[in-house]
């Protein structure tokens, strides 16, 4: 049996504390300095964690911080200004073609245009819902055309001749019947119609319905991460208002990515018929500096630096060899040297200007 084993409990702890206090005593003065910075800690208020971790978004849209990382997953939307050029045109199409397809007061316009993840947008669309898929023929891609559910029963009455309510209409949350997909196949084509006539001045391509879903999950065109644009078209019939959303994957705008990329119609250069006639004609009388060029000899700088006053360079060009012609350090022109009017004088044989050949060695 050891002596700790041998004291009490009350003696230990006794013992313990005595330690620990000498130990405080003679503690040497450099480590309680050291130690003191430890103390001293300062506790972030709230303003400065938002800062940190980049929710503090009041007075600037640039996300920075933790949110950064977060929102890494979103995209930046490209700017197409042709893009939306032919979406204010399918918005003032769509106002007199609804109008006509319902006979009733039908304003519409366009609210915003943005960037998303094909799968993200698939996960926001509510349901119940009627989802349009539309193929472009010529470009062989895919898009979709997604209508407000409140909108869907506004349209369905104004087509079956309904009571018109002066307030919005109850959505049940029942799934669409027969009828209601056929006239709603009916609205999106008149839509489709306005759509390709909007993009007719970009390309002559041509939006036809291809069929009606349900479920989102059967509506996927592209790869869920894919990135697409949204366009959000606001509808408003009588007293009720709704939107349509037009969703087009950045890959299906590939064929055409050039055209929506001009500032205006028509946006190319040298498209201005005066300007072309004046820069030719200048160019044809500007003056143009030709060398002839005898022979080229390949010598060594040892001699080069031993040449003198009165040195001579044999070249092997003979009378009937041929002349180079040069403009800078294309070549032009190919002839023979001869004599004319006392003058020495180049018959052309070949113009490279014309052909864009490579003399013959």
């Amino acid at each position: 049996m050891n002596e700790d084993q041998g004291k009490s409990e009350e003696e230990l702890m006794a013992e313990w504390e005595a330690m620990a206090a000498e130990g405080e005593e003679g503690a040497p003065e450099s480590a309680s300095v050291a130690a003191a910075p430890q103390r001293e800690e300062r506790i972030l208020n709230q303003d400065e964690i938002d800062s940190l971790l980049g929710f503090d978004q009041a007075a600037s849209k640039t996300l920075s911080g933790w949110k950064v990382l977060v929102d890494s997953h979103q995209i930046s939307y490209e700017r197409l200004p042709m893009l939306e050029v032919v979406f204010d045109r399918l918005v003032r199409l769509m106002s007199t073609s609804l109008r006509n397809f319902t006979s009733e007061n039908v304003e519409v316009s366009l609210k915003n245009m943005s960037a998303t993840r094909f799968g993200e947008y698939l996960d926001r669309i509510p349901l119940p819902t009627l989802i349009g898929v539309f193929r472009s023929n010529k470009w062989g891609t895919w898009g979709l055309l997604t209508m407000e559910t409140a909108l869907i029963y506004s349209f369905v009455d104004s087509l079956l001749g309904g009571r018109k309510t002066s307030g919005g209409l109850k959505i049940e949350g029942r799934p669409f019947t027969t009828i209601e997909q056929r006239l709603l196949e009916r609205l999106f084509s008149v839509v489709l119609e306005d759509f390709t006539t909007s993009f007719a001045p970009v390309d002559d391509v041509t939006f036809s319905f291809e069929r009606m879903e349900t479920n989102p999950r059967f509506a996927t065109i592209v790869r869920p991460v894919n990135a697409a644009i949204v366009a959000r078209v606001n509808v408003e019939v009588d007293t009720c208002a709704g939107y349509i959303e037009f969703l087009i994957p950045y890959s299906s705008l590939e064929p055409v990515r050039d055209q929506l990329l001009q500032m205006f119609m028509g946006d190319k250069t040298g498209q201005d018929d005066i300007w072309e006639n004046h820069f030719s004609q200048e160019v044809w009388q500007s003056n143009v500096t030709l060398e002839a060029v005898l022979d080229r000899v390949c010598v060594s700088l040892g001699d080069v630096l031993n040449w003198e006053k009165g040195s001579f360079v044999d070249l092997r060009a003979k009378p009937e060899s041929p002349v180079y012609i040069f403009s800078g350090d294309k070549l032009v022109l190919k002839g023979r040297t001869g004599q004319r009017n006392r003058n020495i004088a180049l018959q052309v044989d070949e113009n490279f200007i014309e052909h864009h050949g490579e003399p013959s060695s």
